[in-house]
């Protein structure tokens, strides 16, 4: 039983955060795509917002790595270093609860991966099936270049006087303004 609760986390968590960055990487469900995303991340004050934004989509689309238990624990790191960002940058300072805009779902991801992490895929994944286990060294050094991304990215101050990215108005990478749509789900 522990497997099956292992795999129907991993395949709600992992497929949850994969289709929320394609929101971001590829504009789909009604997502901004990237230069809607670039524009977001400018309006936090993440420079360039091209870079951050498509970190940000790969981050989160590596959750399809988590709903297919391959390459353990990488599509949990993703998660946790997007979900670490946008609970700091987005949802920071706000009440706890997602409908006054605090980090409530962010950290629920971040709850689920961290338990991956520390559990494994678990009997019924790819890693499993076909024998694959990333060596330590590989594990450790992804989690270290995305905990050094993270910091560095919770380091840089917000932009004097731009809006805040809770609704339209954040400018683009190319000057233009974002629609209300494009920075209504940042996270």
């Amino acid at each position: 039983m522990d497997d099956a609760g292992l795999l129907l986390l991993r395949l709600y968590n992992g497929g949850l955060v994969a289709a929320h960055g394609s929101q971001k990487l590829f504009g789909a469900f009604g997502g901004p795509g990237l230069k809607g995303t670039a524009g977001f991340m400018e309006s936090l004050g993440l420079q360039p917002g091209r870079v951050w934004g498509t970190a940000a989509a790969v981050s989160e689309t590596s959750g399809v790595l988590t709903a297919l238990g391959l390459l353990h624990p990488l599509g949990s790191i993703g998660t946790l270093a997007a979900m670490t960002m946008a609970s700091v940058k987005v949802h920071g300072g706000k009440p706890i609860w997602g409908h006054e805009g605090g980090p409530e779902l962010p950290l629920t991801y971040i709850a689920a991966a961290l338990t991956l992490v520390l559990t494994g895929p678990g009997k019924y994944s790819l890693d499993r099936a076909f024998g694959i286990r990333l060596p330590r060294a590989l594990t450790i050094t992804a989690a270290v270049a995305a905990a050094a991304s993270v910091a560095y990215g919770l380091l840089q101050p917000p932009p004097g006087g731009a809006d805040d990215g809770a609704g339209a108005g954040a400018v683009l990478s190319d000057g233009e303004t974002a629609g209300s749509q494009e920075v209504q789900n940042p996270t």
